[in-house]
């Protein structure tokens, strides 16, 4: 359907493996710019070609299930177009993110606290996965559009990194559309993992808006607020580095830090419209 910013369109897809999930993210991607090119257009990708309106994000839901099936959604249609993979989910299964509900009906079970914790312990590092390209920060110093700068949780809260949308399922908020999904499933899983070894306790829901909590004297941490400073809370985070073996992390630290420093070597339009005339 149609979002908020100009051209802005949501997609919503039905929760899956996260592989699977992952593939199809990337196939979509790549049917929206075949399509595009055939109408003389350009399927834009970039978290925030606009200042002044709300970026693209990739807000990641999540849950961690024991069980379940592989079932095929025939879309009712006895003779799929080939490719039955693309038509396969994973159906029943225990959602061990529940809450239990003789306690909280709407605070996650202890395995869903855990794995909030353990993405709350590596947010710095998560979000240079999350928000991996020089303008995906544009997306976070543009305030006022619901992206999140503030490491904290909290139930239906959007003023947070964190934020329970329904019973069961958490919404990851600091990620963005240029995200790659294969890297950020396998850097959550991790998170999850750290969490549930750990038993890491994320603390209590914010109930109130961050920015009100804060003026109220509540302590909380930003988010790297550059691709420079999230790519060193990566290289000084082994939990989040491990999802990444062999040569991936030297390759992507490679390259993003090549992208980071090919900007500050840039001199911008601002640069210039800033500077050009200045008597110091």
């Amino acid at each position: 359907d149609h979002e908020d910013a100009p051209g802005q369109l949501e997609l919503n897809t039905m929760f899956d493996d996260v592989l699977r999930n992952a593939d199809r993210l990337t196939t979509y991607r790549q049917i929206c710019a075949q399509v595009a090119r055939e109408d003389g257009l350009i399927a834009c990708f970039m978290s925030k070609p606009f200042m002044g309106v709300s970026a693209s994000g990739c807000h990641h839901n999540m849950s961690l299930w024991r069980g379940g099936k592989e079932s095929v959604n025939d879309l009712h249609n006895p003779k799929l177009p080939g490719m039955e993979g693309a038509f396969t989910y994973l159906t029943g299964g225990e959602n061990t993110f529940m809450p239990d509900l003789s306690i909280d009906e709407r605070k996650p079970g202890p395995i869903g606290l855990q794995c909030i914790g353990g993405v709350m312990k590596h947010l710095g590092a998560l979000t240079s996965i999350g928000s991996s390209t020089v303008n995906s920060y544009r997306r976070l110093w543009d305030t006022g559009f619901w992206a999140p700068v503030f490491a904290d949780w909290g139930y239906q809260n959007r003023t947070c990194a964190l934020r329970i949308s329904a019973p069961g399922r958490f919404e990851y908020r600091s990620v963005d559309s240029m995200v790659n999904p294969y890297l950020m499933g396998g850097a959550l899983l991790k998170a999850f993992e750290d969490g549930i070894s750990n038993d890491l306790d994320p603390g209590e829901a914010e109930e109130r808006n961050i920015y009100q909590a804060i003026e109220e004297g509540k302590q909380v941490k930003k988010l790297p607020m550059s691709l420079g400073e999230a790519l060193q809370k990566l290289a000084d985070d082994e939990v989040i580095k491990s999802s990444m073996p062999d040569e991936m992390y030297r390759v992507y630290h490679h390259y993003k830090n090549d992208e980071w420093e090919k900007f500050n070597h840039t001199v911008t339009d601002w640069d210039l419209e800033t500077y050009i005339d200045c008597l110091p």
